[in-house]
């Protein structure tokens, strides 16, 4: 997460000593953002955890997923998943051994 007493620089001090924001980034994990004329303007990640944030995004969306299926499915919404796959087999003329 990001410490608002240590993660926020401005644009300027980054560009200035960016290896030791680079070294910092690799060390921590955190996300440095960068500001200009005093606003925030840029959020700088290192790969590592970048990748995490997005693993975390892909996994709540897939869970949401799942969750509005539910919910469809106990409000009557939805249908048996082999009524759906011979509906597939049908139109795209797929043997059912397939």
């Amino acid at each position: 997460m990001i410490d608002l007493t240590k993660d926020i620089h401005s644009l300027t001090e980054f560009k200035r000593d960016s290896s030791r924001f680079l070294k910092r980034l690799k060390k921590t994990g955190h996300p440095v953002v960068l500001t200009v004329n005093g606003k925030a303007e840029l959020v700088v990640h290192d790969a590592a955890s970048y990748q995490k944030l997005l693993d975390a995004l892909d996994r709540a969306e897939a869970i949401e997923g799942i969750r509005r299926g539910l919910e469809q499915m106990e409000a009557g919404l939805g249908r048996p998943a082999e009524e759906f796959f011979e509906e597939m087999r049908q139109k795209y003329n797929i043997p059912r051994d397939a």
